[in-house]
């Protein structure tokens, strides 16, 4: 839930600047010393000194401004904050600076100045291409082309004819991205909503949204855009339906495009970032141990360069997938005693960032952190973070997460004992899940052994254990099943129970023997 300090946009964005951005607020608003800017730099000044938005507090730290004049100087402060950001962002962001330029031309043009708007017209052309902003240098084009139909200007039937080839060109190409990202954001919000594919028949609806939406000439294409949302879509589309290899693939081809054209990193750093944290994900999933090691110290040394630093965005982002991953390592390798080191950092980082944080992310990281907690035993820690997601409101976020750690929740206590409220938490679990359509062969089993050890004598468990290990142990390797063993190891739960070792002991040993075997 948003606390109150986040719900006030001006509040947000003044909490959100650096001391350099702040400083350079100060120096452009006293250029016009107006009495009307004199009185926002007061309310600028109080909103920074408030720890959270209260609108009482704030009006009685401003004796001089009454309540219905607030409105209108939030507004009037809101709108200079963006420009005195515009001025000082400008130079390290290529989209501010190429509209700044089209701004400059179209500015001269109005003028009547139209050889000197066309000059400018081929310096943002030369720029947008470089770069291959297409739909920015269609915008260009259109101006380019009013001022050539509108008024002579002596330019050559050559150039015309190649301004008409690039504008049908150009048109292609935004058409053919536009396809491509529409259809990386619907599965991305589709895994958002659901997560992984259950069965054969949500693969199935899957693959039939994939294949319409595709486009027929998709892997004739060209441009780094059109291959960037090509490997997103394929991504998203191998990941809902757990075909890992394909998603390590793409999210392979997605980082080298950008290996292949360092320059984009830096155009493109979002899409860099979001790679970065496909691949380390991929890894994950497929336990490629060494290069999920070697992957995530590229990216921590990447998170220490001026482009990762560049914009809040950007450094937020990179913090939050790199602890992730982190954590991620120590799940992998049931090192979760270790794991627990990280998780100050990773709530003070959660903290820090709570501007810039979705609820998707938090769902997550509270989910990672009751693993942890549930690896190391400590069971009653990781029913404290379970229920920060069963009682949050996500009710539209992960219902495969949120089935999870529902389940996980119920083997918590069962590892403490709780009897007393087991068989209703058997009972209202398996409702929830059976609800969300969420029930995979795995858990249908493991709700019939739950239900079953009431009766069984402590001294009878374990060769009901080794029956239960024996049912779900061949479905390991069933792409269906796979997400019930990628949220909750369930499998090495059960064998810590038959071979009397801790679950960390059990994953850790096959951490050991798989990286032996791989070598």
């Amino acid at each position: 839930m948003m606390s109150n300090r986040l719900t006030d946009t001006l509040f947000q964005l003044v909490h959100s600047l650096e001391k350099s951005e702040k400083r350079h607020f100060k120096l452009y608003i006293k250029r016009s010393s107006a009495k009307e800017d004199l009185k926002i730099i007061q309310l600028f000044d109080a909103l920074d000194k408030l720890p959270e938005y209260d609108e009482k507090l704030l009006l009685k730290k401003l004796p001089g401004i009454q309540k219905p004049q607030l409105a209108n100087l939030k507004s009037h402060l809101y709108k200079q904050l963006l420009a005195s950001l515009r001025l000082i962002k400008a130079s390290d962001n290529i989209d501010l600076q190429l509209t700044e330029q089209l701004d400059y031309a179209r500015l001269l043009y109005t003028k009547g100045l139209k050889i000197q708007s066309l000059k400018i017209i081929e310096r943002v052309k030369e720029i947008a291409r470089a770069n291959q902003k297409f739909n920015f240098l269609a915008l260009v084009l259109s101006l380019e082309k009013k001022i050539e139909t509108l008024h002579i200007t002596r330019s050559s039937h050559e150039s015309v004819d190649e301004m008409a080839e690039e504008s049908l060109f150009i048109a292609g190409h935004i058409d053919r991205v536009t396809r491509l990202s529409n259809l990386a954001l619907q599965l991305y919000r589709r895994y958002i909503r659901d997560g992984h594919a259950r069965n054969e028949q949500e693969e199935k609806v899957i693959k039939e949204f994939f294949k319409a939406k595709l486009p027929s000439n998709a892997h004739e294409i060209q441009g780094f855009y059109e291959n960037l949302y090509l490997c997103q879509s394929y991504c998203w589309y191998a990941f809902i339906r757990q075909d890992f290899l394909m998603y390590y693939r793409y999210a392979q081809k997605w980082i080298d495009l950008f290996n292949a054209d360092p320059r984009m990193i830096s155009v493109e750093t979002g899409h860099y970032i979001k790679g970065m944290h496909n691949l380390l994900n991929a890894h994950f999933d497929l336990r490629n141990f060494s290069k999920f090691d070697d992957v995530l110290e590229e990216f921590i040394n990447y998170s220490k360069t001026d482009t990762a630093n560049q914009h809040d965005n950007f450094r937020t982002h990179t913090s939050i997938y790199i602890n992730g991953a982190k954590m991620n390592g120590h799940l992998m390798k049931g090192t979760f005693k270790e794991g627990l080191a990280l998780i100050p950092e990773v709530e003070s980082k959660l903290q820090e960032y709570a501007l810039y944080v979705d609820n998707h992310r938090i769902l997550v990281f509270n989910y990672k952190i009751a693993t942890l907690y549930f690896g190391s035993g400590s069971f009653e820690k990781s029913i404290d973070y379970l229920q920060k997601i069963m009682n949050g409101h996500h009710a539209n976020l992960r219902t495969d997460l949120q089935c999870y750690a529902r389940l996980m929740h119920l083997l918590a206590h069962f590892e403490l004992g709780n009897y007393d409220i087991i068989e209703y938490l058997i009972k209202s679990v398996y409702r929830f899940m059976a609800k969300m359509q969420n029930l995979t062969v795995v858990e249908e089993e493991m709700f019939k052994f739950l239900r079953h050890s009431f009766g069984v004598s402590p001294r009878k468990m374990k060769p009901e254990l080794e029956t239960f290990l024996d049912k779900i142990k061949h479905l390991e390797k069933n792409r269906f099943e796979t997400r019930a063993f990628a949220y909750l190891d369930v499998i090495s739960w059960v064998e810590s129970k038959v071979y009397e070792k801790p679950m960390s002991e059990i994953i850790h040993q096959k951490y050991l023997e798989s990286k032996h075997t791989r070598r």
